[in-house]
């Protein structure tokens, strides 16, 4: 044999041949194996591997990490430095989807192949092309990580193509739809319309409008401050599926003082004589469940006979109307809680196109 050939007779009289599939995380180099029972045979079976493994280390480096290892030191990395509901939705996403399906490569065996590998499996299971792109790019910071800390190479899912995500519209509902769905909320009992007004007339979403307090309105300056959320979390406590997190709003931009409509205002005032607990709205001194507001306003819209929409349309609603009535887009912006004026203005392009056909109206009527 020759020297560096790593084959071995055994004592069982068969023939083992070694390659170096790079280095575990304790720096020390990690050996596959291969048996046959001639030297021929294992020759035959070891070189095309050795080759294969040569390749691996020289394009993705040594790391033999598994995946599914990396990503809980990746979890627990990130852990402190996001919001619960953010690293819920990380280890969600991540154990069920990514490590489930692809978890037992090691982090130098990943390619675009494992890449399609695992969008074929997130197809499989019909997830939407929106959420499948959202487990790539938590799977993409993952592995962003461990290109920082020199584990491999190159992120070769980059190069994976997505399926397109269609954008919708921005689906608001007519000013007849509003005013039949305001006329029936402002006769529920219990005070089950008031979450239809309050994304209605200020915007609010949904966790926003579950976690609003007292304390977040401002009858002297007539303002509703927006500081809070309550969202439902799925896989955030251990031995329930899901738990309520009650947290600050999603971003800074979140974080907003939003005027009263004289309606709300009126509204509101009269809640406030009845008021027992903290929260605006609540269910025997406890905030009201997210899932129940959507719960309450399905029964409402159908007694309306509006079609299957979404109680998030009712925000989107709320900033179409204040375009449609000339307010500036930076305005709009803040209103809506956006990070930038260019995402309200991706969001409702749709929206402006009556005052942009009257700005080239104006300027034909300038230059005549």
């Amino acid at each position: 044999m020759r020297r560096g050939e790593n084959i071995y007779r055994r004592k069982d009289k068969r023939w083992e041949g070694r390659y170096k599939k790079g280095r575990k995380a304790n720096g020390k180099l990690l050996y596959g194996s291969v048996y046959g029972k001639t030297l021929t045979q294992v020759r035959e079976k070891l070189y095309p591997l050795k080759a294969k493994y040569q390749l691996i280390q020289n394009t993705q480096g040594d790391a033999t990490i598994s995946l599914r290892e990396w990503g809980y030191l990746w979890l627990h990395d990130v852990q402190p430095t996001v919001k619960p509901a953010t690293y819920a939705n990380y280890e969600h996403k991540l154990v069920r989807y990514v490590l489930s399906a692809i978890g037992e490569y090691s982090l130098n065996e990943l390619d675009e192949a494992v890449g399609e590998e695992l969008l074929a499996s997130l197809l499989q299971r019909k997830l939407k092309p929106s959420t499948i792109q959202v487990i790539f790019r938590i799977t993409n910071q993952c592995l962003a990580n461990a290109l920082r800390k020199q584990r491999i190479n190159v992120n070769p899912f980059l190069s994976v193509k997505l399926p397109k995500v269609e954008k919708r519209k921005n689906q608001a509902i007519t000013r007849q739809e509003q005013k039949k769905l305001e006329t029936a909320a402002l006769s529920e009992k219990k005070d089950r319309g008031l979450p239809t007004l309050l994304a209605l007339h200020a915007g609010l979403r949904i966790g926003e409008t579950a976690a609003l307090a007292w304390q977040d309105i401002d009858f002297d300056n007539n303002l509703i401050h927006v500081r809070s959320t309550f969202q439902r979390i799925i896989g955030l406590y251990s031995g329930k599926k899901t738990g309520l997190l009650y947290s600050s709003s999603k971003t800074a931009a979140s974080t907003r003082s939003i005027p009263m409509s004289k309606l709300l205002r009126q509204v509101l005032l009269e809640r406030k004589k009845k008021a027992k607990g903290e929260f605006v709205l609540s269910n025997k001194s406890e905030p009201i469940e997210p899932r129940l507001i959507t719960y309450h306003f399905h029964k409402l819209r159908r007694k309306v006979g509006l079609a299957i929409i979404h109680f998030h349309q009712l925000r989107h609603t709320f900033a179409t109307r204040c375009l449609e009535s000339k307010g500036d887009i930076m305005s709009v912006s803040a209103l809506m809680g956006h990070s930038s004026t260019q995402m309200t203005l991706d969001t409702y392009a749709g929206s402006l196109m009556e005052q942009q056909i009257q700005v080239v109206v104006q300027m034909e009527q300038a230059i005549s």
